[in-house]
């Protein structure tokens, strides 16, 4: 009978450690565990990254899991699973978007922002300012301060694991996360 390593003896998922172990041996179904259990919230944080395009975001997933599958000898427990795999999307998005022109953020995920519309005609133009606008905001907030934003606002990470992913200091979280929403806030002011 097949060993399935996604359902341990006592019928629970293991944790990321195990998978990692397994994957390591060169499991595949391990590694497959891995990209089901991370894969759609790395997807939704690569899909903000590159301003909404699903093809660029499924490209830069794919290039993150290609990477880890690769380097997973050289994954340290010291950080989470998931901060490692975030930092390698968030590195393979920033390299996708510095070898083409920055791109709006998908509407779908900034109607969720905007406050929904009621079916009112001017309200319903107003929100799709409003989200064209804070399409615009965010495509213009240098990389960091988009990827912290989203870590936190969007993906709620803490300050120590978006450190740990964006190979910053939870200083240096702090001081981007404030100037990405000044810029935000100063950007989206006439909204206000």
């Amino acid at each position: 009978m097949h060993h399935d390593p996604a359902v341990d003896a006592g019928g629970e998922e293991p944790s990321d450690r195990v998978l990692v172990r397994l994957a390591r041996l060169g499991d595949r179904s391990a590694f497959d565990a891995i990209v089901e259990r991370h894969g759609p919230g790395m997807y939704r944080f690569a899909l903000r990254m590159v301003g909404g395009h699903d093809a660029d975001a499924a490209e830069v997933v794919q290039e993150a899991f290609v990477s880890a599958w690769k380097n997973l000898e050289t994954f340290e427990a010291r950080s989470t699973l998931r901060t490692w795999l975030f930092s390698l999307t968030s590195r393979r998005a920033v390299d996708l978007q510095r070898r083409r022109r920055p791109t709006p953020v998908d509407d779908e995920f900034l109607a969720l922002v905007a406050p929904p519309a009621q079916r009112d005609p001017l309200q319903d133009v107003l929100d799709r300012e409003l989200v064209a606008a804070l399409q615009v905001a965010l495509t213009q907030l240098p990389d960091q301060q988009r990827a912290v934003w989203l870590l936190r606002e969007v993906e709620d990470m803490s300050y120590d694991e978006i450190a740990t992913t964006l190979a910053i200091t939870p200083d240096s979280v702090r001081g981007q996360l404030h100037r990405g929403r000044q810029n935000l806030a100063e950007r989206m002011a006439p909204w206000r």
